[in-house]
């Protein structure tokens, strides 16, 4: 007998079939006991009516129950699963869990469910979330592809560490040291001159002592980079067209409700943000509460829950940003915040060699060590710019979690490595 899936039974009205899952709860009455089975889609109900059958199983034990669909209102999807001739048991738990999962909302503390996330990652709301970071994905490459983006891949062992100046992880790479990427940057940029337009999805590595709500050690990014552009607001643009994309395919795949974005995203110069952040004009970048401030201002002044702060000064933003033309003191970078938080850092590039070999040099950086990466540019790169989203920032913002590690399989930070 075929196996149908949970959402799949109002399909097979008062027919015969089987379902297979982990048990989310066993509900014992005095004359019925409920036992609701959890599969990849959702839960069925199925009414036991004789107590033996389910006189030894236990939560999250994993089953295999042939009964008949029946209509009931109050059950999941509208309908029951009655008069079962078989409940067959593939694995059997025979040990307490830590914490239950039948409960709306998991009321074990986030160490306890990172510690056992085998079995936290099973509860609905955390399915939830990792679902909408797949759909998310899923928009992303979707998005990109209607704008004649091609996907790369490309290599996360580097053997320079200076890249950004963020903190890197060392290794041993067959006796001489190499390092885990902080982001794709390089290549990417170099891929500009293959493709014209690429984007990578792929973890990237921060060795940053920064234990907080918002960071993690490793994380997904979203990258892209794209060339042929007048300068960073033709980044901008289309960064807005990927993230319209993105929150569609959430709604269309999981049917959690996402704001609008605008067509254009209201913007404001950094030293206007600050201003009305009421920071110290002359700090030179964005804080948290500064990054909340501006995203009250955005929806309060544009009815937007986006907003894009442009024209970050020079002195915070990589060797190989573009500077504004206009004040080189500032440049054509930006940042997206959402909802108050920074999910997106993007801008122009610097797209001649010399340009880039002296910003090297500005920099104290020997242009030698760079070798690779010039090449591109010695070999002729167009005007180009990209971004980088932060999935798991992005997804906390969404779904509302106060941590990004509610919305991470397994979440690596300056103190956990495991599971």
């Amino acid at each position: 007998m075929q196996r149908i899936l949970s959402t799949e039974l109002a399909a097979h009205p008062y027919e015969k079939v089987r379902v297979e899952g982990w048990i989310h709860r066993v509900r014992r009455l005095k004359s019925v006991t409920f036992l609701i089975v959890r599969d990849a889609a959702g839960l069925a109900q199925v009414v036991i009516t004789e107590p033996a059958q389910v006189a030894t199983l236990t939560e999250e034990s994993v089953v295999s129950v042939i009964a008949t669909v029946t209509p009931n209102s109050q059950a999941p999807n509208g309908v029951e699963l009655t008069g079962a001739e078989e409940i067959h048991v593939h694995s059997a738990v025979g040990v307490p869990l830590p914490f239950e999962l039948h409960r709306p909302a998991l009321t074990a503390a986030l160490p306890a469910q990172m510690d056992h996330a085998a079995l936290a990652l099973r509860h609905p709301a955390r399915r939830a979330a990792l679902r909408i970071s797949a759909a998310a994905t899923a928009g992303f490459r979707k998005a990109l592809e209607a704008q004649r983006f091609v996907e790369i891949h490309t290599p996360k062992i580097v053997e320079s560490a200076t890249e950004s100046g963020a903190n890197v992880f060392e290794l041993d790479y067959f006796g001489r040291p190499a390092y885990l990427a902080q982001s794709p940057q390089f290549y990417k940029q170099m891929m500009v001159g293959v493709f014209e337009r690429v984007f990578e999805v792929g973890p990237v590595f921060r060795a940053e002592n920064s234990d907080t709500a918002r960071h993690l050690t490793q994380y997904t990014s979203l990258d892209a980079e794209m060339g042929f552009i007048a300068d960073h607001r033709d980044v901008m643009a289309a960064l807005t067209r990927t993230i319209a994309g993105m929150f569609g395919e959430v709604t269309e795949r999981t049917g959690t409700a996402t704001p609008e974005v605008p067509v254009e995203i209201p913007a404001v110069h950094f030293t206007a943000a600050l201003r009305i952040a009421g920071a110290p004009a002359d700090e030179p970048d964005l804080a948290p509460a500064h990054e909340r401030a501006l995203g009250e201002w955005a929806l309060r002044e544009h009815g937007s829950e986006f907003v894009f702060v442009t024209g970050y000064p020079m002195r915070k933003r990589p060797f190989y940003t573009h500077p504004d033309p206009a004040d080189p003191a500032y440049s054509n970078g930006f940042d997206l915040l959402f909802r108050g938080l920074e999910i997106v850092t993007g801008g122009q590039r610097l797209h001649r060699h010399a340009d880039c070999v002296a910003a090297l040099r500005a920099a104290g950086e020997p242009p030698a060590a760079y070798q690779g990466y010039l090449d591109a540019f010695r070999y002729g790169m167009p005007p180009h710019g990209g971004w980088a989203i932060g999935l798991e920032r992005l997804v906390a913002r969404l779904t509302g979690a106060a941590n990004v590690r509610e919305v991470t399989a397994f979440p690596r930070d300056p103190r956990r490595v495991t599971p």
